[in-house]
């Protein structure tokens, strides 16, 4: 279960040190959160959609992607392990360190029971105090997307076809979500 843990002040710095014991330790505001590997259903739904990114990806040459572990920092003492994230580093070149990421232009979670709270609430409100211009919230259960853009109260909650423009000089993603969610579960649309 994603739960916060208490044991004194944490650092970025005490997180990094933490063993790799299988949980996923991330600090936001202070507050570490471990979190279980996730189920394979959460994982089905990251490559699925990554699948469907890198395409677009490569033609339009907005960013890259990448799945966690990661060990993003948004300016302040914390570890943000995004499930996916789309990224732009200064040059265009290839991540080779963390700190090379100069802009996060989309940034996925896909829920789980242990995770939900967390990622609607504590995280959203990260990202978006962070001017991430684009933060999806994939529900697998529910076959729906969250859809948070920063100054946003409350998500555009997408069933149907989710459309991402990261800029006007390229044609925008599409995202069948219907059929994303009939793919993850082998049902048919």
């Amino acid at each position: 279960m994603g739960m916060p843990h208490a044991a004194g002040r944490w650092t970025a710095e005490r997180v990094r040190a933490l063993p790799d014991d299988g949980n996923r330790y991330e600090l936001i505001a202070g507050e570490l959160l471990v979190t279980p590997a996730p189920r394979g259903v959460h994982q089905e739904a990251i490559v699925s959609l990554v699948t469907r990114l890198e395409p677009w990806l490569r033609e339009t040459r907005i960013g890259r992607a990448l799945v966690s572990p990661a060990d993003l920092a948004l300016g302040e003492d914390e570890v943000l392990q995004p499930d996916l994230f789309v990224y732009r580093t200064a040059t265009g070149a290839r991540l080779r360190d963390w700190s090379d990421i100069v802009e996060l232009r989309l940034v996925v979670e896909v829920v789980s029971p242990s995770t939900a709270r967390y990622d609607r609430q504590r995280k959203r409100r990260r990202y978006q105090r962070a001017g991430i211009a684009e933060y999806w919230i994939v529900d697998p259960d529910a076959r729906l997307i969250e859809r948070w853009r920063p100054n946003d109260e409350r998500p555009a909650v997408v069933t149907d076809r989710l459309v991402w423009s990261a800029d006007t000089n390229h044609a925008a993603f599409e995202l069948d979500v219907a059929e994303y969610f009939a793919d993850l579960w082998g049902n048919e649309t």
